[in-house]
Parts: C-alpha cells; sequence; structure tokens
C-alpha cells in the first residue's frame, strides 16, 4: 500500500552541515531575536550608513520630521516637567544624602544625551526616589555621609559610571532579558516598601530633627524619632501638614478632573515657592531648616572624582549594579506603557543604551543616577508631549534655573522638600494591586509581601534579592514540573484535548496518548520519564474487565520546542521501559529542531520511522490497525488507514 502524500514529513541530513547550520541560526533567533543589521544588509553603502545611523541615533530620525507646531507642544510640556524637576531634583539629592545642587546637575546633562539617543516621544528623564534612598543606603554603609561627604559625593559618582556601563553593555549585547527577572510583583512589592521607608523618613523633615539613622530598616527609623524627642518642632509640624494637604488635594483634583494635571504637576513648585518666602521671612529661626547655599554656575566636571579604591569598589559595584537594574527595569516599562497608549514602539536594548550612556556622561558631570521617573513622564505625556524635545526644552528651563535662580532655592525648608517626597510615595503603596494579587495568585502575593517586608524590616537590597530569588524558584519550578497530560478524542471530531478538561472526551482501548508541553531537558527529564511510566500504570489499573492492557503509548511532541541529550537518553529509557512490558510508542508532531537531534543521536533508527506519526489522528488510526481492532468511525473505512512506513 502506497504512503499517503500528507503523511510524509521530508527531512534532509545529507549536508553534514544542517544541524550546526540550523542550530546557529536558533540560537541567534533566541538571543538576538531583533537583529538591528538585518534591515541594512541589501542596502546600498551610504542608504545603508544613513539607516543604521538613524537607528543607533534616534534623533536623526524624528528631527528632519519636526515642524513648528509639535515644537508648541514640546515647549508647554518642558516648561511643565521643568517645574517638577526642580522641588524634585532638590528632594531625591537630599534624599541620596548628596548636596542639593546635585539633583539640579542632574535634571540638566542627562534629558539632553536622552533626546539624542532614546527613543521613547513621552519619556521625562530625572531622578528617582528608590534609586537615590538604595544609593545611599549602599554607599553609607562603608563610608558616611555626614562623616566625610567629599568622599561619599565622589563614590555615587563612580557608582552611577558602573551603572552607565552596565546599562550600556547589556543594550549592545541585547540581553535585556535579566530586566525581565523582576516581575510585576517583585516591582510592586519593592516599591510598597521603598516608599513607606521613605514616608518614614520623611517624619525628620516634618518635626524638624537634626539627628538621624543612616540605616532604612522601619525599626531603626522609628527608633531615631522617637530618640530625639527633645528636638521635636511644632512650627515645622504644622508647615509640613499644611504643605502635605495641599498637595494631596491637587492629586485628588487631578484624579477627578483630568484636564487640570497641570495644577498638580506645577504644585511642587509652588509649595516650594511658599515655602522659600516664609523662610526668608522666619530666616534665623531655628524651626525652620533650609536647604542651604545653591551657587550659580553648570555642572562642573566631574570625571577625576571617580574613585576605584578596591577598599570601596565592592559597595560601589553593587550600588551600581542593582540600581541599573531598577532604573532599567522602571524606565523601559515606563515608556512601553505611555508607547502603547500612543499606538507606537519603543526598542527595550536602544533605551538601555539610551540610560547606559547619559548616566555615563552625567557621572562626568556631576549628576547622580537618572532614568525615566512615572511622575514625570506621566506630567509630559498629559502635557502633550510630541517628541523627546521636550527633555530639551526642560534642560533648557534647568540651565536657566542654575545660572540665575539657583540661590533663591537656597530658602527652600526641608519639610516643604518633605511634604514633596511624601505625596509622591503614597501613590507608590498599591494596596488594592497587592489585594488583587492574592486573589489572582497566591504565589504571586508572597513574592510581592517578601520584597515589601524584606525591604522595610531589612534592607532594599535584602527585599530585592528574597523576591527575585522566589521569582526564580517559582520559574524554575515550572521548568522542572512541567504539564504532561492525557488526551482523549472529542466526539464527532478528529480533536484530543486534556481528559481532565474535557471529561467527555473518550481514549481508545490499548491506546494512550499523552501530550508534553515543555521543553525536555536535564532539569525535567527524570520527572517527565515518571509522569509517563505513573500514566501507564495508573492506565492499565483501569483497564477494562476484559483485561485490555496499554499496547501503544503516543508521545505529542507538538508542544516540545527543545531537547537535550539528556531528554534524549530519558527517551530511550522509556522506550526501553515499554519494550519490556511489550509496549509500543510512537511521537507525534515532533518539532524539526526536536526530531533533527532525535536523527543525530540515532533514536531514530531505535524507535523505528514508522513510529513517527504528523497527527495524532493518523497515529491512532495505525495503532489501531496494528492492534486489529479498527472499526468504521466517523465514515472513515478500514481501506483509508494509512501505511505507516516511510512517514520520514
Amino acid at each position: 500500500m502506497a504512503p499517503s502524500t500528507e503523511s510524509v514529513v521530508h527531512v534532509n541530513f545529507s549536508n553534514p552541515r544542517s544541524f550546526a547550520n540550523k542550530f546557529r541560526s536558533h540560537l541567534k533567533e533566541t538571543f538576538f531575536p531583533d537583529d538591528p543589521f538585518r534591515q541594512f544588509r541589501n542596502e546600498p553603502p551610504l542608504r545603508r550608513t544613513k539607516k543604521a545611523l538613524q537607528y543607533f541615533v534616534p534623533i536623526f530620525e524624528w528631527l528632519p520630521k519636526y515642524t513648528f507646531s509639535m515644537f508648541k507642544y514640546d515647549v508647554l510640556a518642558g516648561i511643565t516637567i521643568a517645574s517638577l524637576a526642580i522641588p524634585q531634583g532638590i528632594s531625591y539629592a537630599k534624599l541620596a544624602e548628596i548636596p542639593p545642587i546635585i539633583g539640579l546637575y542632574s535634571s540638566f546633562v542627562p534629558p539632553l544625551v536622552y533626546a539624542v539617543f532614546g527613543s521613547s516621544r513621552s519619556m521625562a528623564v530625572g531622578t528617582v526616589a528608590a534609586v537615590s534612598l538604595l544609593i545611599a543606603s549602599t554607599i553609607g554603609d562603608v563610608v558616611s555621609p555626614t562623616d566625610d561627604p567629599t568622599l561619599f559625593l565622589h563614590l555615587v559618582f563612580t557608582a552611577t559610571f558602573i551603572t552607565g556601563i552596565f546599562q550600556t553593555a547589556l543594550g549592545l549585547l541585547r540581553l535585556g532579558i535579566l530586566v525581565d527577572f523582576l516581575s510585576h510583583s517583585t516591582i510592586t512589592g519593592f516599591m510598597g516598601g521603598t516608599a513607606t521607608i521613605i514616608c518614614l523618613q520623611q517624619l525628620k523633615g516634618f518635626l524638624g530633627l537634626s539627628h538621624f539613622t543612616t540605616k532604612t530598616d522601619v525599626v531603626s527609623v522609628v527608633r531615631a524619632i522617637f530618640s530625639h524627642r527633645n528636638e521635636w518642632r511644632w512650627e515645622s509640624a504644622v508647615m509640613g501638614v499644611c504643605f502635605l494637604l495641599f498637595l494631596l488635594f491637587t492629586v485628588q483634583l487631578r484624579k477627578r478632573l483630568p484636564r487640570l494635571f497641570w495644577v498638580s504637576a506645577v504644585a511642587p513648585i509652588v509649595t516650594v515657592l511658599i515655602g522659600c518666602i516664609i523662610a526668608y521671612f522666619l530666616r534665623g529661626h531655628d524651626a525652620i531648616q533650609t536647604v542651604g547655599h545653591l551657587k550659580k554656575g553648570l555642572n562642573p566636571l566631574s570625571i577625576g572624582y571617580l574613585n576605584f579604591n578596591p577598599k570601596y569598589l565592592t559597595a560601589v559595584v553593587k550600588a551600581g549594579i542593582i540600581t541599573a537594574i531598577l532604573g532599567l527595569a522602571e524606565g523601559i516599562a515606563i515608556g512601553r506603557s505611555f508607547a502603547i497608549m500612543k499606538n507606537e514602539q519603543t526598542d527595550g536594548n536602544k533605551e538601555m543604551i539610551a540610560f547606559g550612556l547619559m548616566n555615563i556622561v552625567g557621572s562626568f558631570t556631576s549628576c547622580y543616577l537618572t532614568t525615566g521617573p512615572f511622575s514625570k513622564s506621566a506630567v509630559n505625556f498629559n502635557a502633550g508631549c510630541r517628541s523627546a524635545m521636550s527633555n530639551v526644552v526642560m534642560a533648557f528651563c534647568m540651565m536657566l534655573t542654575l545660572l540665575f535662580l539657583a540661590p533663591v532655592f537656597s530658602y527652600t525648608p526641608l519639610v516643604a522638600l518633605s511634604a514633596i517626597i511624601t505625596s509622591a510615595m503614597l501613590g507608590l503603596i498599591k494596596y488594592d494591586e497587592a489585594y488583587h494579587l492574592f486573589k489572582v495568585d497566591k504565589f504571586d502575593f508572597c513574592i510581592c509581601m517578601a520584597a515589601f517586608l524584606g525591604v522595610t524590616f531589612v534592607t532594599m537590597d535584602v527585599g530585592l534579592m528574597l523576591s527575585v530569588g522566589l521569582s526564580i524558584v517559582r520559574a524554575l519550578l515550572y521548568v522542572a514540573r512541567p504539564a504532561t497530560v492525557k488526551l482523549g478524542n472529542i466526539p464527532n471530531s478528529t480533536l484530543y484535548r486534556d481528559v481532565e478538561q474535557y471529561p467527555a472526551a473518550t481514549s481508545f482501548p490499548g491506546v494512550l496518548v499523552l501530550q508534553l508541553g515543555s521543553p525536555i531537558h536535564f532539569a525535567n527529564s527524570t520527572y517527565i520519564r515518571e509522569r509517563i511510566l505513573r500514566w501507564i500504570n495508573e492506565e492499565e489499573d483501569v483497564s477494562s474487565p476484559k483485561g485490555t492492557n496499554v499496547e501503544h503509548v503516543l508521545l505529542d511532541l507538538g508542544g516540545v520546542t527543545s531537547i537535550d541529550m539528556t531528554g534524549i537518553e530519558t527517551l530511550v529509557e522509556v522506550l526501553r521501559n515499554m519494550q519490556a512490558k511489550g509496549i509500543k510508542m510512537g511521537l507525534v508532531n515532533p518539532r524539526t529542531e526536536v526530531l533533527e537531534k532525535l536523527m543525530v543521536a540515532k533514536f531514530i533508527d531505535i524507535i523505528g520511522q514508522e513510529a513517527i506519526f504528523l497527527s495524532i489522528d493518523e497515529a491512532i488510526r495505525a495503532s489501531q490497525f496494528s492492534l486489529n481492532v479498527w472499526t468504521q468511525k466517523d465514515g472513515v473505512d478500514k481501506d483509508h488507514v494509512p501505511d505507516t512506513k516511510g512517514l520520514l
């Protein structure tokens, strides 16, 4: 009987390099799926150079298309985010235990770099609270910011430089997969824990304390607050509460009336200006502590201050790498979110390079770590920005501030900065999101709480590592314990589905169909072998009273995307075990990569080419025909049973 033409699988192994070439192609598609050079290769040299330049330096792509009407929107957005960047820059610099002027410097140079290399149109560059606190706590373990502020600041610049190098390397090597280890649950818990700690630390400003702890856990912060009760100032507390209520009112106003987003956007700068006026008239009063002197002038060069002393290098590298990953996770996620709203696309690898370059340049020009903060980017988006030119406008406004207005902000009360930080942090404690995780997935909730409790009661890096560790354990459990299901036939169809999900699905006497839904490798091969044998034993235990045993086991490999040598050996062991019991094994719909490896490993020679099938229905027919129990089914005659020989 001639084989059916639809049943023939064409696999050519006449060329000994075929498998190696396909394997290299598979690796390339896995790790470098978006090859940036692919789109340029067939172009003329000049056009290829132009396109490559536009790809790696996005400003050359959007600037020639830029119009004056777009510029009007970008000017409005740039001025708006500049009004937010000034108080945030000063606030977060104080949070990082560095001079406030560094926060203003960090909103001048990095936005210019991002405007050249960034791919997001809605991203607004700036400092973030979580990273600021993490830098302060990590580097503060080796150098005190109060005892040796100069060395501390130099180490902050060095950590920023390492952050930039790490981020640029990830982008060039296209290893954005590392950022994916920070799951949504981890970010939610980490941000919530960090926001809680930051809010508690702002009690120092609200109460007008002069002495405080450098530790970040709840116990140490609360102990520091109550151990210095003699320093509490009611004047500072009243001013802080008034500022905080005003800021929270503007936030609620924005939620109820989205068109008035600009009210909450300018509220921080209004708070700072009012605080400066009050502090100016109350200067000399001990209850009102101010930022202190802010000198005029643009960013001084700091490349000569980078400190790679081995004594501090471990802490600096640790701070640089952790903050690099956090900055990338927040910046890329925010950029993608706003891009989706505008039906646009952002390139994660180009964003990594842009973040890395702006932090490298920033470390050379007296800036500390910057990324794409959510609050500033949301204001930029709502203000109607059209391109990265809004960052250029913001940088220009910051330049004017540094040249002419910096001394004005010297009177900024610390309590006003504490109110600004607290109002921003309260929005990061997402109780509803944690409750949603609890309802949907208890393990995700545990990951979230591990980050939250670790950050609040131990340290920020410990909380982050605990949460990431749990996420990796969960992923390993999925890898090591893949789903293996028994399939049955849906009546009056050729569909085969999980019998537990579809109780009406029926099996055929003497035939067991199992579906393997994951790659077979060293981590799960033992479990898969034991699961297959257990299915066989369970099937034989519930066999019919006539004593019909399992005589054919069909493994559906359509979901097995890859297999390693351990997995192949596992299939060999399963086959031998079945042969000892007189059971025949068949493979259904193996993917090309898997089939090639089985061919090279000689497994196909062991099992026989006649045991490879294209579909479950075809394998069932062949199995029933060999059992001589074939009857007419669904109008298909016995004469239509395909010849199983020569399927390869």
